[in-house]
């Protein structure tokens, strides 16, 4: 039953796929990923469903192909997920987005896009510099039972290859492309940390109707609004004084009278009680008000937020921005559940990258050359993405069919924990444990389990434990 439920979300995204042949290989994808129990890129797929050796290569032919138009499945999964309306956490009315970037570490000095990373973390496990890939991804809040996931929508390589010298492009700007390619209808909020707190995201949401919540730095400044002049005082030359008084937001919490107590709406605190002041003022960078939450937690100290949606509460403003790490959560399944950056393609005759490689400028190649570079990137770009549907596909599957998870499951797990709903993982094994039986029992009402056992091979072990 798991798997009619996984193989009918699956099928509102034929419209991405000019064929027939294409659509199974898309679905035969999506099941690899999601049952194998290895991430070594394309041959994990074979080796999960037990198929021949020659899928090999046509699973690579696959992900190079143009009959799977990446735009077209990308607006197919998003108006999928938001069809689902009642996984979707929204608040006042407006679903909540969350965006961010992760460099993916990749050793190919014949990989189109590689270039030595700088990475700001705290954490001891990363290093500090990497050669690998640069992404922005994109996705939106859900929830399930009492749980929230940061369901993936889209994810792309924003670094490394600059096909003309006059793209003067930034990481800003491709996010809000990023955003507008998602083909979505409706009014959101976009969720960032401060690298995100410019005026190309404000002006790039604002003009879609959407609303920004980020983190400012601890130096951030804004204006009080000027003060109009007495209506008898005849007018100077210039025009009016729009700017106030320069304050730096930080220093709004200095006044302890002005200070509000609430207990705090962060997700997963309970018993915290934070201190917070609002203030809607000019931001120089638009040149209009938005609305700042200077908040004193009594753990995380001082945090200042800024929403350019002045009707929002203050709450709500700490609220949103308590759920942007659901995004860090998301990229750590992606990367180790899932294995969406888990790929290997070369491309055979791009010239070897130098270790301390930069930007690759291509716009001296010739058009054949910047050709297979593009075809390469798309082959990268189809395989993130269907990596994404299939971590979302786990999540939905976590929302709205918790009890069959559970009894599909088969194992044992020490971290069970009443009303909240099953990771990505526990989702991951029950559909592993049941796709023999979805294999030997579903074979009349579905082409893609005929697809499947006709590319078998009985002669390993895999493939004789899924036909028996």
């Amino acid at each position: 039953m798991l798997w009619n439920h996984w193989w009918n979300l699956v099928c509102e995204l034929r419209s991405a796929c000019t064929r027939t042949r294409t659509f199974l290989w898309m679905s035969l994808c999506l099941a690899g990923m999601t049952t194998r129990k290895d991430l070594q890129g394309v041959t994990s797929i074979v080796r999960s469903l037990g198929l021949q050796p020659a899928c090999y290569d046509r699973l690579l032919d696959f992900f190079h192909s143009s009959a799977l138009d990446l735009d077209q499945l990308t607006c197919a999964w998003c108006a999928l997920v938001f069809r689902l309306d009642s996984v979707i956490l929204r608040i006042h009315g407006r679903a909540v987005l969350v965006g961010d970037g992760i460099k993916v570490a990749k050793a190919g000095r014949k990989m189109p896009g590689v270039k030595k990373l700088h990475q700001e973390s705290e954490s001891n496990n990363k290093a500090e510099y990497i050669f690998g890939h640069s992404c922005q991804a994109v996705a939106v809040l859900t929830q399930a039972l009492g749980s929230v996931f940061a369901l993936p929508l889209a994810c792309r390589i924003h670094e490394g290859t600059v096909f003309s010298n006059r793209d003067q492009r930034t990481l800003l700007d491709k996010m809000i492309l990023l955003l507008d390619s998602l083909g979505l209808k409706q009014p959101f909020y976009f969720v960032a940390d401060a690298y995100y707190a410019s005026g190309k995201i404000v002006r790039g949401l604002l003009a879609h109707g959407n609303h920004l919540v980020t983190r400012v730095k601890s130096n951030s400044v804004a204006f009080f609004s000027a003060t109009p002049p007495p209506p008898n005082r005849p007018r100077g030359r210039g025009r009016p004084a729009k700017y106030g008084k320069k304050v730096k937001v930080a220093a709004l919490l200095k006044d302890a009278d002005q200070l509000q107590e609430a207990p705090s709406p962060v997700y997963g605190e309970k018993g915290v009680t934070l201190r917070f002041r609002t203030a809607d003022l000019l931001w120089r960078p638009v040149g209009i008000l938005v609305r700042f939450v200077v908040v004193l937690h009594p753990q995380r100290g001082a945090i200042l937020l800024m929403c350019t949606d002045l009707t929002l509460p203050p709450l709500d403003i700490i609220r949103i921005y308590g759920l942007r790490f659901k995004i860090e959560v998301s990229f750590k399944q992606a990367l180790h559940v899932i294995g969406a950056y888990a790929y290997h393609f070369w491309m055979a005759a791009m010239t070897p990258l130098r270790r301390v490689s930069g930007n690759q400028y291509l716009h001296h190649k010739s058009e054949d050359y910047r050709n297979a570079v593009r075809r390469k990137i798309a082959a990268y770009h189809r395989h993130i993405q269907l990596g994404l549907i299939a971590q979302g596909l786990l999540q939905i599957l976590s929302a709205k069919q918790p009890k069959v998870v559970w009894q599909s499951f088969g194992s044992w797990i020490r971290t069970v924990r009443p009303g909240l709903a099953p990771s990505e993982q526990v989702v991951a094994v029950a559909l592993r444990t049941t796709l023999p039986e979805f294999l030997a029992t579903a074979v009349k009402t579905s082409i893609l389990v005929k697809f499947i056992r006709d590319r078998i091979d009985l002669s390993r072990t895999e493939g004789t434990s899924l036909a028996a």
